[in-house]
């Protein structure tokens, strides 16, 4: 069965950086769009920036110019750079991939922006 396994995320400054990373487990799995969601206590989830099938790139407004989303199609990893960090980045960040043209969640994984 495919998962998708998140690297794990942390506490960082204000103005800090962080790289998360989600693999997409498993093979012979027609991947399409992979892309990173966040989650903030009370509020709902929302889009942070995706990776199209073809190469095509989404941020949110919010992160523009901070993140930068890549992706190694060899080996099925899509990741997230994310620079200047602001504590309302703070949030549970969520991989997001379309496989076998089902759309999968990994489990999340915490990061903290400290002020």
């Amino acid at each position: 069965q495919v998962q998708l396994v998140e690297s794990v995320g942390g506490l960082v400054q204000a103005g800090g950086s962080l790289r998360l990373s989600c693999t997409a487990s498993g093979s012979r799995h027609s991947i399409g769009t992979m892309g990173w969601y966040r989650q903030a206590p009370a509020k709902q989830r929302e889009l942070v920036a995706v990776y199209g099938g073809g190469g095509s790139t989404n941020y949110a407004d919010s992160v523009k110019g901070r993140f930068t989303i890549s992706r190694d199609n060899a080996k099925n990893t899509v990741y997230l750079q994310m620079n200047s960090l602001k504590p309302e980045d703070t949030a549970v960040y969520l991989c997001y991939a379309v496989i076998d043209y089902n759309g999968r969640w990994g489990q999340g994984t915490q990061v903290t922006v400290s002020s």
